[in-house]
């Protein structure tokens, strides 16, 4: 009893740090970045220069903030489609999300013009019909258990979005609209500004703060659904409403952000790590280290080279190298 005490306090403190070093990250890249060249910006110069005062608080901030949500967004949403499916190398754009918005972003790009708010609401509508299609159609499906059936249902709504996708590339002027389209599929939070982040503030802090209250509700849905029954939850409704509130914010910061990967799918492994299985700390050490992870991610985006380095391919990178370092470690254990 003693030992389980003493390993809990200790997890709490790593969590206070991880909450600390986040926001120690977050100032750091507030005032790093180019400005002319490569530095720091020192709070002196911004209250006596108006141009830096704008870069911090009308660029760098709001970009800032989503970085921040953004990860978090992914991270949590990884832990509870992980948990629910019982499934390590799934993510929160499994159910057709991700697809269904890059899908939707495409079709405003070709044939409404691409405005901001257009490309948005489209990319983030699609998103949300990817998983009601994914739900209907695992409703449908007459063989096996609930998780098979949104596992199967999600494979074949996203291959359906992939190939509408395909489509509409094919279809796009390939000096105007196809770049772009590239571009967006590749993730980055350049174009981010105060009504961008004002726009989609709702759905995410709504389902974080959700995610967050039920958090305990997921490991109980873990368990076999006559398990989860007999200690008091409804497994399907749980976990509808623990999916909506992960997949709603995702929605919302895929359609600002574009496609980024690997958050999703990484975060939750090395918070697992740290804190184990139980969600109480998981879920929000996920949503720390998210933050974290992405807050950096953009930051080399931006300073590595004279140009901005899409968010999506750093994300990818740095991603699949730690997540090939922890399959290869020695805490891994393969069951044959």
């Amino acid at each position: 009893m003693q030992e389980l005490a003493l390993r809990k306090l200790t997890r709490r403190w790593i969590l206070l740090i991880l909450g600390v070093t986040l926001v120690g990250i977050f100032i750091f890249s507030l005032l790093w970045g180019r400005y002319p060249g490569l530095g720091f910006i020192s709070w002196q110069r911004v209250n006596q220069d108006e141009l830096a005062k704008l870069l911090i608080f009308n660029v760098r901030l709001p970009r800032l903030i989503t970085a921040l949500l953004l990860g978090a967004v992914l991270s949590a949403g990884g832990i509870v489609f992980q948990m629910l499916f019982g499934n390590p190398l799934v993510e929160p754009g499994f159910l057709g999300v991700s697809q269904g918005a890059a899908f939707g972003a495409a079709l405003c790009i070709v044939f409404l013009g691409g405005s901001a708010v257009l490309l948005q609401g489209s990319a983030a509508v699609f998103a949300l019909a990817g998983l009601a299609l994914s739900y209907l159609l695992a409703r449908r499906i007459r063989y096996g258990g609930w998780v098979l059936r949104l596992v199967l249902s999600g494979i074949a709504v996203s291959a359906l979005f992939s190939a509408g996708l395909g489509i509409l590339k094919y279809l796009a002027d390939p000096l105007r609209q196809l770049p772009e389209i590239t571009f967006w599929l590749l993730g980055g939070l350049s174009s981010i500004t105060w009504k961008k982040l004002l726009a989609i503030l709702p759905a995410v802090i709504s389902g974080l703060v959700f995610l967050y209250l039920f958090r305990w509700r997921l490991n109980i849905l873990a368990l076999s659904d006559e398990a989860a029954f007999s200690m008091g939850a409804a497994p399907k409704r749980d976990r509808l409403l623990l999916l909506t509130a992960a997949v709603l914010p995702t929605a919302a910061v895929i359609s600002v952000a574009g496609m980024v990967g690997w958050v999703g799918l990484i975060i939750p492994h090395i918070a697992r790590r740290l804190f184990g299985s139980d969600t109480h700390l998981t879920l929000p050490a996920a949503m720390l280290l998210g933050g974290i992870f992405t807050i950096l991610c953009d930051d080399l985006s931006r300073s590595l080279l004279a140009g901005e380095i899409p968010l999506g391919i750093l994300t990818s990178l740095l991603g699949s190298t730690i997540f090939i370092v922890l399959m290869i470690s020695r805490g891994t254990k393969v069951h044959r």
